[in-house]
């Protein structure tokens, strides 16, 4: 059976020698850069055209599930940031990256229109997706292809381009450094200025009560007057320090540790008096205690702040939240998620009690919640399988085997603990659970498009398409980058992550960071990855819907 093209046991041996030998070669760097599991597809059109064959309905059956398990969970990793990510002002480079995606779009379809006798519409878009080095946006579009009756491979424009694509962008960075006049180090030093100045994470400062009108007021009715959001974690009064709750009075003289957001600083100063910089009620000396508490109890998934009613745990206070590396202010409305963080502050007894209340059990997240993974991804099937009448359409098309599981990932991870259900799963577990999808998808269209891959190179067509991808490539790029350097006055840290995201790229992400020590570009690739991703997986659809006649 080991030697049997059509046996189960001969597939799954060339897969694992595909995957496997390819990730390998995937860790080679050259200049400081890898390809990565690119290397799988590569390696598979290799195998393939060599005449190594294997079952094409197995080879069916692989490349599906691997297009589902990898959209599927970068859905729910991106899911949580992609609305925040414009609720928190993130509207600018979003804006930008839908410029850069709509502007590849823009020339593609230009060149479909230019070289048309020479080239498919169906083959455009693999070109297409692999100058903007989208895998699941090059399954989006094939899974939409097949929606509509057709069945080209398109993997052959993609493989011929994405080289050529990573290529041209890190040497598109290389010339932009110089076009601009970069000096890092300033640039490294606006950044910082930058971040302090803007960042959104709590900050904690003291203050001295000396306004009279607020003598013997509580907490609880400061905050309503002030209509500003703080916590007041410890209160210094008659040299003895505690944590207070919200029916904690405030005395003339007292001294408050105040956590805020820092463009509230400036009132809640203004408001109690004046800022102390010459004590630190968070010190050894301090008979209060401060613990990171982790959410693990799943009773607690999608429970609000103020639902915990913290006044009845002997003056507990929750100053931060931390959620996938960023820490929030703690609003009352805030609901938590398994695997968040809690910078608490309080008496040990009473920190004690809310460990127990949030579980605080970290080796419990570590088993991942396979129910509602496995109702999501039931979910997103049933939902890629829907049929979209559009007017003039031929026939309604589908969000396929992509967009359904994409989208219903990120609603999923989004609104499912404000239905108490858990979708948390560790980074390391998502991470290969991507790998496996991404690696058993392109050993797939290595594996069944090797012969028509080398006969585009014999017959010349192959050129052509790495030309075109390299105009695809470049073009966006240089737009992007020019807006927002002389429109935006954006960072070139910035810039950089931002042609990195928009091709949601890794290598180009890990050449950008040796720029700079303090690899200041994932931020802005962080803030533009779910809707970049999002925007790469359905534009192909929609350039077929828009041009389903030339089909």
């Amino acid at each position: 059976m080991l030697f049997n093209p059509s046996g189960f046991s001969h597939g799954m041996v060339v897969y694992s020698f595909v995957i496997a030998l390819g990730l390998t070669l995937g860790r080679m760097k050259v200049f400081g850069v890898s390809l990565g599991s690119t290397w799988v597809l590569f390696l598979g059109l290799i195998l393939s055209w060599l005449g190594l064959q294997v079952n094409p309905d197995l080879i069916a059956f692989f490349k599906n599930f691997g297009l589902i398990l990898f959209v599927f969970f970068i859905g729910l990793q991106v899911g949580p940031s992609f609305f925040a990510t414009f609720r928190n002002g993130g509207w600018g480079l979003n804006g930008l990256t839908l410029f850069g995606v709509l502007l590849s779009l823009a020339v593609t379809i230009g060149l479909f229109f230019i070289f048309k006798g020479d080239i498919s519409l169906a083959q455009m878009m693999g070109v297409h997706f692999g100058a903007v080095t989208s895998t699941p946006g090059l399954g989006a579009t094939q899974e939409a292809l097949h929606a509509m009756g057709n069945h080209t491979d398109i993997t052959v424009g993609y493989a011929c381009a994405y080289p050529v694509a990573i290529i041209a962008m890190i040497l598109a960075i290389l010339f932009l450094k110089k076009a601009f006049h970069v000096d890092i180090a300033a640039e490294d030093e606006a950044w910082a200025e930058h971040q302090m100045k803007f960042s959104p994470a709590p900050i904690y400062y003291h203050v001295t009560v000396t306004n009279k009108a607020l003598d013997g007021r509580t907490l609880k009715e400061l905050r309503d007057i002030i209509d500003r959001p703080f916590i007041c974690s410890r209160i210094l009064h008659d040299a003895l320090i505690t944590s207070p709750t919200a029916n904690c009075q405030v005395h003339l003289g007292d001294k408050l540790r105040i956590v805020s957001n820092k463009d509230a600083k400036l009132s809640v100063v203004s408001f109690f008096g004046e800022e102390d910089t010459t004590i630190d009620l968070a010190t050894e000396h301090s008979p209060l205690m401060a613990q990171s508490i982790r959410v693990t109890r799943s009773a607690m998934n999608g429970v609000r702040i103020e639902q915990l009613h913290l006044s009845h745990l002997d003056g507990v206070n929750i100053t931060r939240v931390t959620r996938s590396g960023v820490q929030f202010f703690p609003y009352n409305s805030l609901q938590l998620q398994m695997g968040d963080s809690l910078y608490c502050v309080g008496p040990k007894n009473s920190l004690a009690r809310l460990a127990d209340l949030m579980g605080n059990q970290t080796k419990s997240l570590d088993r991942p919640n396979v129910i509602a993974l496995f109702i999501g991804i039931l979910f997103g099937v049933i939902l890629g399988n829907l049929p979209i009448a559009i007017p003039g359409m031929p026939a309604p098309v589908m969000l396929g085997l992509a967009g359904g599981p994409l989208i219903a990932a990120i609603l999923l991870s989004y609104y499912g603990p404000r239905i108490h259900l858990v979708t948390y799963m560790t980074n390391s577990a998502n991470l290969m659970l991507r790998q496996w999808g991404v690696s058993f998808y392109l050993a797939s269209i290595g594996l069944s498009a090797g012969v028509p891959f080398f006969k585009a190179f014999e017959e010349g067509i192959g050129f052509l398409y790495m030309g075109l991808g390299l105009v695809i490539t470049v073009i966006p790029m240089i737009a992007i980058a020019v807006v927002g350097r002389k429109f935006m006055h954006l960072n070139f840290h910035t810039i950089c992550g931002l042609m990195a995201g928009t091709s949601t790229n890794t290598a180009v992400l890990a050449f950008a960071g040796t720029l700079s020590e303090k690899s200041t570009a994932v931020i802005a690739y962080s803030n533009i990855y779910p809707s970049a991703m999002f925007l790469r997986i359905i534009s192909g659809q929609i350039v077929l819907v828009m041009l389903w006649a030339y089909l």
